[in-house]
């Protein structure tokens, strides 16, 4: 493992222990034998909708971009809401206590050098209140269909999610992870990356955060935050969010 300081923003610096490459390749030949977790809990935060009209679901698709842009202001702006609530949200804090790490989620795309969403965005929760280390021990060994501009039926299943992902064993201990990704509709992505890094790291309390936990069914959006605790689970051959 190596310690690389980044700059995802301008004057900000945060040092975020990287995998060998090397390493990280030979650990882990995919296995689409092995089942996913049964579940993971996961926490969100902000509510998005792909459709809902009025003044609120605008908004929403309007917050979902800038993140998605990873926009220098409005990111950790709304990275510094999430560390506030979590001043009077227990359930929030005890995600992210002290001892945990993050680890960022890959997108779609095959993973390099260059940053990703959900790679800043573990940046910003660290560096606005949470100061927890960051560690890159999941990568895509190759890009799969991204989901947001895919159709429902060609989005990746759970087990293609799996198979593209790649983790190697800590050097330090690790023993509460939380993966952290920008947004969350079945949590597919998220579970197969648990179950990714639930086979390196047999022991460790593997939990996940989204910032935007995506409503596509909704017609109106009442309330951009709205804090939830729920869990992911395999059912029926593919993952179900509660709620």
């Amino acid at each position: 493992m190596r310690s690389r300081m980044t700059q995802p923003f301008p004057g900000r610096r945060r040092t975020i222990w990287h995998c060998d490459s090397a390493i990280l390749e030979r650990a882990t030949a995919p296995d689409t034998t092995k089942p996913p977790v049964s579940s993971v809990t996961f926490a969100s935060f902000y509510v998005y909708s792909p459709r809902a009209e009025g003044w609120g679901g605008e908004s929403s698709r309007a917050m979902c971009e800038r993140v998605k842009a990873r926009h220098p202001l409005w990111l950790p702006r709304y990275a510094g809401s999430v560390y506030r609530s979590s001043l009077q949200d227990r359930e929030l804090a005890s995600l992210f206590c002290r001892g945990a790490a993050l680890v960022p989620v890959p997108g779609s795309a095959r993973t390099s050098d260059a940053s990703w969403t959900a790679l800043e965005l573990a940046v910003v929760l660290s560096e606005v209140g949470f100061s927890l280390p960051i560690w890159i021990g999941l990568r895509r060994r190759y890009a799969v269909t991204k989901s947001a501009t895919a159709a429902r039926a060609a989005r990746p299943s759970v087990f293609q999610h799996y198979d593209s992902f790649a983790a190697t064993p800590a050097v330090l201990p690790m023993q509460r992870i939380v993966l952290v990704d920008d947004v969350i509709t079945k949590g597919r992505t998220l579970l197969a990356a648990a179950a990714r890094l639930r086979s390196v790291l047999p022991d460790a309390d593997i939990r996940a955060f989204a910032l935007i936990r995506t409503q596509g069914f909704a017609h109106r959006i009442e309330h951009l935050v709205e804090p939830c605790h729920g869990v992911i689970r395999w059912a029926g051959g593919d993952a179900r969010r509660e709620p």
